[in-house]
């Protein structure tokens, strides 16, 4: 187990280091993690170990300052590091103000991730990967991943917090193959909570339907190329509003210039039926109480019907922009904060899907999502579905295959035409200059009422 840390250790520190400097915050994080690996039903790799981190950031005359170590007894170094870093710059970095908060936030985990022994996880993993194991699936591969620490958080302005935080997630991929080909199927669960998570899932129905999709793109066609009404279900639609939208709204691109919405704040650009939230405090994968820079996080309404209305900000970016923090600093063990999204979606609007669909005569229903690129300073975008299906005469008919969404941001935005009552979150990691960051992301089943459709390159 590991212990508490001595924060009169980190206050004493910080003390010693900020009457020569403006500003000054220390940052350490303490974690278990297990990470285990499955292929073919065998375990291939198993990684248990404890990580410890302490980070330091001043600022001096508009300059930031940065130190890591994982050694306590290296605090010396630490402060040197970072006052030597800070007097080499020069800069105009200032801080929007924040609110001092004292909080202790407790895990919300019912089963903690480190009273559940090695064998149960890899049962569960066992579990998914044989239900996948259906007639033509050649290959599966199972990753387990969890985490469970503390973070402690105190500033020169009085900030002092303590966050207990928990994540875990489960991966699936089935290979399928025949005479025409291979074809993968992806599935995934996971939360910011603790191992009845895992234990909550229907594993069996998880790896069927993983097995069912890549066996099903076996025999799909080539879609048709060019302009149709489309679907997307929950998981495209959050990660089109993740890479297209939420990207775009991060406060550091748009002060590089490399944001489509620059200068649109109060602009219509979408819908009156769009209205995106990005929200750090919900039960989802990208769930945390408190930012990297002590700011406490709340929803954060990125556009309302379709207005833009908000950023996603932190401190320093803030201050640029003449706004107030979003909550939205976050950072893995020795890296600067930067501006990161937490659990983005769009909100569900009335529609079943029988009602999305009975309009349409000749359209596609695209699920999934196999990656794809976004450009955010350009506002363009393409991404590959997993799976898609031919829709004709208000019914989802022939399955389809490599199929690609591509167009402009805004354009997609402003033709969406209805919405789904459904709601669903997907669990994934976000990669920034570096940095990797748990997320969720997600929404409703999202009509279209026109975009470019091709086939996948």
């Amino acid at each position: 187990m590991r212990k508490e840390l001595d924060l009169d250790l980190l206050d004493k520190t910080l003390k010693s280091v900020e009457k020569h400097v403006d500003y000054a915050d220390i940052r350490v994080n303490e974690s278990d993690n297990t990470v285990i690996v499955m292929k073919d039903g065998k375990i291939q790799e198993i990684r248990s170990g404890s990580d410890q981190g302490i980070c330091l950031r001043v600022l001096k005359h508009g300059a930031w300052g940065f130190s890591y170590t994982n050694q306590l007894n290296r605090l010396d170094n630490l402060i040197e590091s970072a006052l030597k870093l800070a007097n080499s710059l020069s800069s105009d970095v200032e801080l929007a103000p924040a609110e001092i908060r004292t909080d202790k936030v407790r895990s919300n985990a019912r089963i903690k991730l480190s009273d559940v022994p090695l064998e149960d996880k890899k049962l569960a993993m066992t579990e998914v990967e044989q239900a996948a194991n259906l007639e033509k699936v050649v290959s599966t591969t199972v990753n387990y991943v969890d985490t469970e620490g503390t973070t402690y958080f105190l500033n020169s302005e009085g900030s002092s917090i303590q966050m207990e935080e928990n994540r875990v997630a489960l991966f699936l991929n089935a290979v399928a193959a025949s005479e025409n080909g291979i074809q993968f199927g992806h599935k995934s669960t996971g939360g910011a909570k603790g191992f009845e998570v895992i234990e909550k899932e229907d594993l069996e129905l998880m790896g069927r339907t993983a097995a069912n999709k890549a066996i099903r793109l076996l025999d799909a066609n080539l879609p048709p190329s060019g302009r149709f009404p489309i679907i997307m279900d929950s998981e495209l639609t959050g990660v089109f509003i993740h890479e297209a939208l939420g990207h775009a709204s991060e406060a550091d691109l748009i002060l590089q210039n490399d944001s489509i919405l620059k200068g649109k704040i109060g602009a219509q650009i979408g819908s009156p039926l769009v209205t995106i939230i990005d929200d750090a405090s919900m039960d989802a994968f990208g769930y945390y109480a408190y930012d990297a820079e002590g700011v406490k996080v709340s929803k954060n309404v990125l556009v309302d019907e379709g207005k833009l209305v908000s950023l996603l900000s932190s401190r320093e970016t803030a201050a640029k922009l003449n706004i107030q923090s979003s909550g939205n600093a976050r950072s893995g063990i020795g890296d600067q904060p930067i501006v990161r999204m937490s659990n983005t979606y769009l909100k569900p609007g009335k529609m079943n899907f029988d009602e999305l669909v009975e309009d349409i005569k000749n359209g596609i229903y695209l699920k999934g999502s196999r990656g794809g690129q976004v450009d955010t300073g350009k506002g363009v975008f393409q991404f590959n579905a997993a799976e898609s299906f031919m829709i004709e005469n208000g019914e989802v008919t022939d399955p389809l295959r490599d199929v690609s969404l591509s167009g402009n941001i805004l354009e997609i935005l402003q033709k969406v035409d209805a919405v789904g009552s459904d709601f669903h979150m997907g669990v994934g990691f976000c990669g920034k200059a570096g940095q990797t960051a748990p997320v969720g992301d997600g929404g409703p089943h999202t009509r279209v009422s026109q975009a470019t459709v091709g086939g996948a390159q």
